[in-house]
Order: C-alpha cells, then sequence, then structure tokens
C-alpha cells in the first residue's frame, strides 16, 4: 500500500517520552528510530505531552486520539505543537474545519454500523477493532472498499497482531501496532517490526534485499547499500548502522574504520521499494577521502563541519577565535551583516551578505553548543505551527525604520467549544488482589515488582554528553542546557547569589506562615538528632580511641523545579544542612521560562543561609555542583530527589574519583505500603493510597489486609473508586493503581514480613495496635503510626525528612537526616603504656600481613621505651 508516512504503521505508545512503566516489548529508542507513534490524550497528561513535543516534535511523527480533550483550545495548542493529525469525534469536525487536513474523524467500532461521511475528505481512524466480530470487518471492509485515505486502524487489546496485519492490508489500512506487542527482533509472542517492513517492501532480487539509501540528518546523501529483514532488525536492536551484504552477510558499519553511525530514523519510501536510514555519522561514511560516496559536504553543511572544526582548535588570538569567546564582537558581525544584508539591492549583492550573515548566526549556534540540524528541527517545528503572531517589528526596530505601531484589530468572537463527551459509566478504579493463602511466593513476589524504569545504557546514553559538556565548558554550557530545555533564554548566569533581592521573595502571608512553622518543626527534629559530645571509649588501659562529628563543608541540594512549586523538598534540605552547620549551601533548581526560580524557593534559600542559587535542573545542575565551574561552588556532596535523568546523574559523579563528590540515596518512583486491619477508617485507608498514587503512572501502592473480610475489604475498594474519580489527576491515579495491588493476610507478622521484604519509602500502620508494630518494623524510609497521621504531614510540616529511600532501598540507606550532613571522625590517642600493651598484637598481624614497615613503626618505640626505661 502506498502512503506519505514515513512508515506503513504507527507504533502506539504510552505518554510520551513513551514506555513509562512498560516491561515488555519494544524499547524508548527503538521507537525513537521508527518515530511514527499513535498517544491517546488526557487532560491530566496534556502538559507532559506538550513539553515532549516541546524538545521533540520534529523527532517524531506524532498521532494523537484527542477525544478525551473537551477543550477546543487545548486541539488547538497540540496541534500547534506540531502534532500531524489529531482524531476527533465525528460531531467536532467542524469546530476545526480550518485545520482539516490535519483533524480527521475516529469511531469505535462497535458503536457504529457506517462510515461517517467526513472520512473521504479527512481519513479516518476505526478504533477497538476486534477481527473475531463480524460487524467490525464489514465496516472496515466498507472503508477500505471507498478508498478512504488515509485510513488507520487500531486494534482491541490482546489482538493476534499477525491476523491484525494482514487484515489491515487487505483493507488497504494503515495499522495503529501496541509498542508492547511488538519486538525489535524475532520473540515468541511479539511481532518483528522488521517482518512487518519486509512484508511490505517490494524487492525485485531473489534474495529479497532493498535498496537502502544513509543519509545524515541534514538529508544528505553519504552512500547506497542494501539491507534485509535481518539487518534492519539488529540496526534497531542496536540502534547503529547495519546493513546486508550482499557477498560478507551483515555489515557493521564503522566496526573495523571506527567511523561508527547512531541511528535516527528508519523510513519506507512511498512506493516501498526503497529504505531510508538517517544516520549521526562519526566520521565518513566512505572509504575514500570524502565524508559521502557522492563526494564531499557542501554549502552550509560544510560550514558547520568547518566551524565545529575551528572552535575546538582555533589558534589562540586568532579571528575565529575571538568570535568564538567574544560575545559582543559575535554580535556586532551579526548587527553588521544583517544591516549590509538590509541595503543590498542586487540579487547578487543579497546573496554575498546573506552568506556573510548564515556565517556568523552558524557561528553562534555553534557557540552556543547548537547544531545545524538543531536550526533545521526548528524551522520544520515552526512550519507546523497554526497560530498566527501579528507580525509587527519589535519597537526598536520599528522606530528605527520609521513604522508607526499598528492599531490592534479587533478581537474576533471566540469559537464555540467543541461539545463535552457524552458521560460513560466510568470503570471501576481498582487495585488487583492476592491472596497469601493461595498464591505461590514466586508469583505474590513477582505482583510486588515495582514497575520497570528506563534501561541504565539509554539514560547514560542521554546525561553523560551532558556531564562531560558541563565539566569541558563550565557556565556556558549550563547556560546553553538551561536556554534549550527550560526556555530561560533572558539568563546570562547560572547562578543567584545572596543575598537574595527582596523582590524575588514576595510569597502570601498564609504561605510564609506554613513556611515557618515547617521550618520550625523540621529545624527541632533535626537539632535533637545532634551528638552532644565525642564519643571517647578507653578499650584497654592507655589506649583511648574517640569518634566526632564535623559538617560537611560544602552541600549541593537538588530541588525539583520549572512548572512545579517545591519548597517542601528546599525546606527538607537546606534546614538539616543549615542545622549540621555546613558552611556552604548550595541549591539547585531548574527556572521558570522568564528566568526566575519560584519565590517559596527562594525565600526557604534566604532562610537556610544558601549562598547561592543554580539556575538550572537535570543533569547540568548535577555536574555544575559536582565539578563546580565559574560561577558554580563545587560541593562535596549532593542530596534531593529527581526523575530518572537526575538520579543517574548523581551516582554517574559519586562514582567519578575525579569529582570528589558523595550523594545521599538513590532514587525511584514515590510508593507507599499501607497495612490496615479490621479497625481502620475506609475512607482513611483510601486516601492514603491515593496520596501516592497521584505523584505519576510509575508510582506503586500496596494494601496489605490483615484479617478483613470480603465486606470489609470491598468497603476499602468502594472508597479508592469514589475518591479516586473526584481527583483532577484521575488518569494518573488510574495508571498507577493498574500496576498496584492489595494482599490479604491473615496476622500482623505475615503484614510486616511482605512488608519488611518490599522495604516501602513509606510505610502507614493503620492498626489498632500501631505502635506496638513498629517494633517488628526493619526496612522502611518511614513510618507513619495510627489513624491521625498521614503521609502527607511528613511531606510538609511534622518535622521528619520526607527525602527517602525508594524502589527497595529502605534495606540499604536512610531517609535524609542530620547525619546525611555531617562526617564522623575518628582519633586513637595512645600512652606509652598504651603502646606497650597493645603493641605485640599489632606487630604480630603486621608480621603475618607481610608489611614489615607497619611492624617497625611500633617496634621503634617500644625500643626506645626500653631504652630509656
Amino acid at each position: 500500500m502506498e502512503t506519505t508516512l514515513p512508515l506503513p504503521f504507527l507504533v502506539g505508545v504510552n505518554v510520551p517520552p513513551g514506555l513509562a512503566g512498560e516491561t515488555e516489548g519494544l524499547n524508548r529508542e527503538e521507537v525513537s528510530c521508527l518515530g511514527c507513534v499513535f498517544v491517546q490524550v488526557a487532560p491530566p497528561t496534556l502538559d507532559r505531552i506538550l513539553r515532549f513535543l516541546s524538545q521533540h516534535n520534529t523527532d517524531f511523527h506524532p498521532f494523537f486520539d484527542v477525544t478525551r480533550l473537551e477543550s477546543r483550545d487545548d486541539v488547538v495548542t497540540l496541534i500547534d505543537a506540531g502534532a500531524r493529525k489529531v482524531f476527533v469525534r465525528p460531531d467536532q469536525l467542524s469546530y476545526f474545519a480550518e485545520y482539516s487536513s490535519r483533524v480527521a474523524p475516529v469511531v469505535e467500532a462497535a458503536e457504529v454500523t457506517q462510515i461517517p461521511a467526513a472520512a473521504s475528505e479527512h481519513g479516518l481512524l476505526i478504533t477497538d477493532f476486534d477481527p473475531a466480530v463480524p460487524a467490525a470487518v464489514d465496516l472496515a471492509k466498507e472503508a477500505g472498499a471507498k478508498k478512504i485515505s488515509p485510513f488507520f486502524l487500531r486494534p482491541v487489546p490482546g489482538a493476534d497482531l499477525d491476523k491484525f496485519v494482514a487484515l489491515a492490508a487487505e483493507f488497504r489500512a494503515i495499522p495503529i501496532l501496541p509498542s508492547t506487542g511488538l519486538s525489535s527482533t524475532p520473540q515468541d509472542g511479539k511481532l518483528a517490526v522488521p517482518k512487518v517492513l519486509a512484508a511490505t517492501w517490494k524487492s525485485d532480487r531473489p534474495d529479497r534485499l532493498v535498496p537502502t539509501v544513509v543519509v545524515d540528518e541534514h538529508d544528505t546523501a553519504l552512500g547506497l547499500v542494501y539491507s534485509s529483514e535481518e539487518s534492519v532488525g539488529e540496526a534497531l536492536r542496536t540502534q547503529t548502522g547495519v546493513y546486508q551484504s550482499r557477498k560478507r552477510g551483515l555489515w557493521y558499519k564503522g566496526a573495523t574504520s571506527g567511523d561508527t553511525q547512531e541511528l535516527v530514523r528508519i523510513s519506507l519510501d512511498c512506493d516501498n521499494d526503497a529504505l531510508k536510514f538517517v544516520v549521526r555519522q562519526k566520521g565518513r561514511f566512505c572509504h575514500l577521502d570524502q565524508s559521502g560516496c557522492f563526494g564531499d559536504l557542501r554549502g552550509i553543511a560544510k560550514l558547520e563541519k568547518t566551524l565545529l572544526s575551528r572552535k575546538q582548535s582555533a589558534p589562540p588570538g586568532s579571528y575565529t577565535a575571538r568570535l568564538f569567546s567574544d560575545e559582543k564582537l559575535l554580535r556586532a558581525k551579526i548587527m553588521e551583516e544583517a544591516e549590509e544584508l538590509c541595503d543590498a539591492k542586487t540579487a547578487e549583492e543579497a546573496a554575498f551578505e546573506a552568506a556573510d550573515l548564515i556565517y556568523f548566526a552558524l557561528t553562534k549556534a555553534v557557540a552556543a553548543g547548537a547544531t545545524l540540524a538543531d536550526v533545521e528541527k526548528s524551522l520544520d517545528a515552526k512550519s507546523f505551527k497554526v497560530k498566527r503572531r501579528q507580525g509587527d517589528a519589535k519597537g526598536k526596530w520599528a522606530e528605527k525604520e520609521g513604522i508607526k505601531p499598528a492599531e490592534k484589530p479587533a478581537e474576533a468572537p471566540a469559537p464555540a467549544p467543541a461539545p463535552a463527551p457524552a458521560q460513560t459509566e466510568t470503570e471501576k478504579i481498582r487495585m488487583q488482589v492476592y491472596d497469601v493463602a493461595k498464591v505461590s511466593k514466586a508469583e505474590l513476589d513477582e505482583a510486588l515488582r515495582r514497575p520497570s524504569q528506563k534501561s541504565y545504557d539509554a539514560i547514560m546514553k542521554i546525561i553523560v554528553p551532558i556531564i562531560d559538556d558541563v565539566r569541558r565548558n563550565g557556565d556556558k554550557a549550563v547556560l546553553a542546557y538551561t536556554h534549550k530545555f527550560e526556555k530561560a533564554t533572558s539568563l546570562t548566569s547560572p547562578v543567584l547569589r545572596a543575598p537574595f533581592p527582596e523582590e524575588l521573595m514576595q510569597i502570601p502571608d498564609e504561605t510564609k506562615r506554613a513556611i515557618d512553622v515547617s521550618f520550625e518543626n523540621i529545624r527541632k527534629f533535626h537539632a535533637a538528632q545532634k551528638e552532644d559530645k565525642p564519643l571517647r571509649v578507653e578499650t584497654m588501659p592507655g589506649v583511648v580511641c574517640s569518634r566526632f562529628a564535623r559538617p560537611i563543608e560544602a552541600v549541593g541540594l537538588y530541588v525539583p523545579g520549572g512548572t512545579a512549586v517545591l519548597p517542601s523538598t528546599a525546606l527538607m534540605l537546606g534546614v538539616p544542612a543549615m542545622v549540621a552547620g555546613c558552611k556552604k549551601i548550595v541549591l539547585a533548581s531548574p527556572p521558570r521560562a522568564d528566568g526566575t526560580i519560584t519565590p517559596e524557593i527562594v525565600y526557604v534559600a534566604n532562610k537556610v543561609g544558601a549562598e547561592s542559587i543554580v539556575l538550572a535542573g537535570g543533569a547540568q545542575a548535577v555536574a555544575a555542583m559536582a565539578y563546580g565551574t565559574e560561577s558554580v561552588t563545587k560541593v562535596d556532596k549532593i542530596l534531593g530527589p529527581g526523575n530518572q535523568f537526575v538520579t543517574a546523574a548523581k551516582m554517574y559523579v559519586s562514582n567519578d574519583t575525579n569529582a570528589g563528590v558523595s550523594i545521599d540515596m538513590p532514587a525511584g518512583p514515590s510508593e507507599v505500603l499501607v497495612i490496615a486491619d479490621r479497625h481502620a477508617n475506609p475512607a482513611f485507608v483510601a486516601s492514603d493510597l491515593l496520596s501516592q498514587a497521584e505523584h505519576g503512572v510509575d508510582s506503586q501502592v500496596v494494601l496489605i489486609a490483615v484479617d478483613l473480610d470480603d465486606a470489609q475489604l470491598a468497603a476499602i475498594e468502594d472508597e479508592v473508586h469514589r475518591q479516586a474519580v473526584a481527583l483532577p489527576r484521575v488518569d494518573i491515579v488510574r495508571g498507577s493503581l493498574a500496576h498496584s495491588l492489595t494482599v490479604r493476610v491473615r496476622t500482623v507478622d505475615e503484614a510486616m514480613e511482605i512488608s519488611n521484604k518490599y522495604a516501602p519509602e513509606h510505610l502507614i500502620l493503620q492498626l489498632r495496635d500501631a505502635e506496638e508494630a513498629v517494633e517488628k518494623v526493619m526496612n522502611a524510609g518511614s513510618v507513619f503510626i495510627g489513624e491521625w497521621t498521614p503521609e502527607s504531614v511528613g511531606d510538609y510540616s511534622a518535622g521528619t525528612n520526607h527525602s527517602l529511600p525508594t524502589y527497595g532501598y529502605a534495606k540499604q540507606y536512610s531517609g535524609v537526616n542530620l547525619a546525611s550532613f555531617v562526617k564522623h571522625i575518628t582519633s586513637s590517642n595512645l600512652s606509652a603504656e598504651g603502646l606497650r600493651n597493645v603493641g605485640e598484637a599489632v606487630m604480630q598481624l603486621a608480621s603475618v600481613e607481610q608489611l614489615e614497615a607497619h611492624r617497625r613503626a611500633v617496634s621503634i618505640r617500644l625500643e626506645h621505651m626500653n631504652k630509656n626505661a
């Protein structure tokens, strides 16, 4: 089937960046290499999708089912952000007439009997297609017969994908295949992506090899090769350039020469008779001394290569070196060349001056760490925009050219909102129930496994280049990443130093009072953890051993931020650091798009005596604090929660001896385990479970029900559903509870055995004798005792710390406490008598270990004593 899509199918994924919590199927990198994705959007996930599109809208070809969005503006925003096509209900189409090429109707196979009239103009998606239902097959057959294009078909969960793909081909439909049911190489129970591609492509060769055009990220052709089903699978699995040699079998590009390729994208041409591989080429593709088999780079791509080389090796003091190091000079040249281009009269002059301007503009981009591919992606992203600005010149430039401000046109009436979706019976939100008396230990252990996280190798590919860049380029690199990821392009320094301006700490009085109450409670609890005096023990006469505490001098505190406001985390980290007496307290938090930090965090930073706030997030903030930059103070320890990338960056720098930095603990998604007996209030139990489930779809909550009968357990399940559907983040809760569970046990001892093995971040004891049960707790981050102690108090104001080990690390790690900010130093003080008493033992053990200098350090002293006795 011919199609204008890069692939003859779409990959159905969870909320981008996708596959969070998936334990099988394609991984994030494999989906990225395919690029054509389908996502169902709901109000709670819209912001996350928009953030994803702001960074990757040209890296993917995203298609969205938006039938759950009630706001027309939200749908238009999604289109403006780069959605290639959105699917709406047929009755909503008229509200998006101006975006007709990017909007199509969607119908459920079981709910309609005929194709909507609008499908012939806009295309069509039939969802929940069940190949076993004749009516659904007839509907798809009708769409195929009418030659509706594009026609998408999405199967019901659990459908046989082999048969589904065959039916889709019969009906000339583009199948939407769930990522969980796909694989890059043949696997039992999975449909291999190369098999789908090979079944689609046309080849005139007996061996079914297909010509493959290899291009770089600028779409410059590097060479022509052949691919096979096997080579495509291997390329997808390794995310590298792997092809089929007609003589030698699989060809791993660069395996011998070192000129390797990172696979960016696989696509099929419109006639299905050629593949295209987009790669990041290391070195050159051609075996001759040229970049590609069709010759060297030309034009802007060649200029970029030259500038990258000169950035690394321009002679000190040369013109090029000055352009890269003197921002004012480069700015002046850009302004100069822009004006000369504006003054150009002839075509030749315009071309000449445009080339000069492009040279200096690309120099600016390369200096900032941007590539030509980044520039091209930005241009492509603009082409998807549907919201248009008026296009007037900015004030000073308009004034310079004598342009008067245009009168503001009258506002057009707002379009009518899309009709709200019809109310349907909501499927009950509940957790799966396991009874320890009816399942095996292995089955229960499997059920209690945490949701899987992104693979370590995949994360490292992303964070290590960022860390290395910050280490090499300091402030410049930190600023570049903050401009890129946080869009805070107005920032000229990556650090806000104390004393912090009053205007950056303006918060409502009630918020200030809440912070002050929490501050004091956290201070009291952590101050009580101080050691009154050094430990001193005389282990034998004349041998005195001691241990004393000293604060870690410089600590870096990571506070997640950006669109979120998390003063509680700043308190939980900053107050113990202050109480411990750390001399240098450095906070790091991603700024908002206007370059500011949320005032609540600045207020807390001021209260705890922080010396500065690093205006950055992610791996770049961790690297800046670990290695130090021109403006960022190097710290000795980094503490604080973060996403998988922050956690991986912390672990990476802590293992780098050149950094000389430690961390508090690894971390993962938030979690809670509630142990409840028949005396627990069902509403309280449900609220505690949901307070953690709303953190994210990768959070896990566990209820251990102690000796509850069916009616008592049903009362809790009913409360979970009733409270969940009333929450703004109900879709996140639904996703979290999908991999959460209830475990039925007979006794508290059984419950505590399971809990200690699970080692939860938060353990809530809703038991009649809750305090007695605390003695049985061996592994937990923090314990909340009794019906009047919700986990929320620990998150904010009780005084205990909410930075806790997750993912089972409570077996090895403590939560953040005063000891996290101090180190203990031991000392030994021996008298002559003491050395006589212990000396023989020391010398004997040194002899056993054959460390003669160790033995002599004692024997020389003893001989000296004997001579002077």
